[in-house]
């Protein structure tokens, strides 16, 4: 009798932590923002014109820059590309060993508007393996500094790997 008692109190706590060893971006996210229903009625009503949204994205030893999209495009339909940087510079193009807000990558998850074209090539990014589509900058403005989740509230951004994509 003693065994059966001791397998209906342990058993639930077994499947309980179990549970939790799961998936990092199950929950809610690391990134904060606003709900679903603010964001897709922000991209509703943006600007349109001859540009991209852009969102910096890093992942430490990666060169891609980050995803851009078409304004009124949901973040889903976003591309991960390589900038290329002959015409101008991306806004993090500093030394990778300065001080925090003055080194590369410092604006991860900051959001621009992006000027510039695809090129029409896609490159390889040796370091996530992936080819990727190269974009020509000509120019940038920064919209927002903490503009939250990327693509879903439960987004988990870790600088170590992949872990936002577009779903």
């Amino acid at each position: 009798m003693l065994k059966f008692g001791f397998r209906i109190v342990v058993l639930p706590v077994i499947c309980c932590l179990l549970t939790r060893c799961g998936p990092m971006s199950m929950g809610s996210g690391n990134l904060g923002g606003p709900t679903v229903a603010a964001r897709d009625a922000a991209i509703a009503t943006e600007a349109t014109g001859d540009f991209f949204y852009g969102r910096r994205y890093f992942v430490e030893k990666t060169r891609f820059w980050g995803y851009l999209r078409q304004s009124r495009q949901p973040w889903s339909r976003a591309k991960l590309v390589v900038m290329r940087e002959d015409r101008k510079q991306t806004p993090d193009r500093m030394s990778e060993n300065g001080p925090e807000d003055q080194r590369y990558a410092f604006d991860n998850n900051f959001e621009y508007r992006i000027r510039g074209h695809y090129t029409g090539r896609e490159v390889y990014e040796p370091n996530s393996n992936q080819f990727l589509p190269e974009f020509m900058l000509t120019g940038y403005e920064l919209l927002d500094q903490q503009p939250g989740w990327l693509f879903r509230p439960d987004d988990r951004y870790d600088s170590l790997r992949i872990t936002m994509v577009p779903r």
